[in-house]
């Protein structure tokens, strides 16, 4: 049974993390400018060639962005909107929700989805959570902001509704997997011991493989990544492969997270009971 009304989902998205990626870790290396700039590479130079090429292909995407990195960087959202992609919430600040009360968390939900709904004028319609985290309470947050979609999970390889206090929910999972997020291939620093790079044919040949694994299936293939990743030069190149392989194939739509969840919605939920 098909997924969507145009065939195979392939969704590339972006965390545009920028420095939170490194406070999220520890606050005091806001005191550190090397390991700052390193998260700075997204909003100076990485975005604009991930925005580039998704032009050059004519792909829609959507990208997940932290409420603090909107406010410091309103020319980059405003870059991103008029080029047709969609902002969906990353938190407000990165906070590890492992290390936040349920206050605190609250805040960082309530915070970032304000600041999207003032930089868009529409209210998020998905949900990442920084780090690949939930607690006891994010679930609940996500049932009462009325979200559309959440792309958190690793137990499937293709959406479904997700289930909470005992019923079904109309909230989409978009699940995917470490395999198919670029920082655990890239992403390195004397700051992250044990992490090793890997070369771009590796992870080319890695993406490739699960995309035909994916679409031979008749599944979905999430794939994220961060502009301060993906957008070097050579890694570039993955990701330009990847888009390549994907449109030698028929009915792969590759496009924005909440137009395919609208367009899957019916087949998630059903005949009407």
């Amino acid at each position: 049974m098909p997924l969507t009304s145009k065939g195979f989902p392939l969704f590339l998205t972006f965390d545009l993390d920028a420095e939170t990626m490194w406070t999220a870790r520890d606050p005091a290396n806001a005191g550190r400018p090397i390991v700052m700039s390193q998260g700075a590479y997204g909003w100076k130079v990485g975005i604009w060639r991930v925005l580039d090429l998704l032009d050059r292909y004519g792909i829609k995407s959507t990208f997940f962005i932290p409420g603090l990195v909107i406010e410091q960087r309103p020319e980059v959202v405003e870059a991103i909107l008029a080029r047709g992609h969609e902002i969906a919430h990353h938190s407000y600040s990165h906070a590890w929700i492992v290390n936040l009360t349920p206050d605190e968390e609250r805040e960082e939900m309530a915070r970032g989805f304000e600041v999207i709904r003032r930089a868009t004028g529409r209210a998020p319609r998905g949900w990442r959570s920084p780090a690949a985290e939930f607690s006891a309470i994010t679930m609940s947050l996500l049932v009462e902001y009325g979200f559309d979609y959440s792309s958190n999970f690793f137990d499937d390889d293709a959406p479904y509704l997700h289930r909470h206090d005992g019923r079904r929910t109309r909230l989409v999972e978009l699940p995917f997997r470490w395999a198919l997020d670029d920082a655990p291939f890239f992403q390195y620093a004397i700051t992250l011991p044990g992490r090793t790079l890997q070369p771009p044919s590796a992870v080319i040949e890695t993406w490739i493989g699960e995309f035909d694994a994916l679409y031979a299936e008749d599944r979905m293939m999430m794939v994220a990544m961060h502009p301060e990743i993906i957008g070097q030069p050579s890694r570039l190149v993955v990701l330009e492969s990847l888009i390549k392989h994907a449109l030698k194939h028929p009915n792969v739509w590759m496009g924005r997270c909440d137009e395919i969840v609208d367009d899957m919605r019916p087949y998630l939920e059903g005949p009407p009971s």
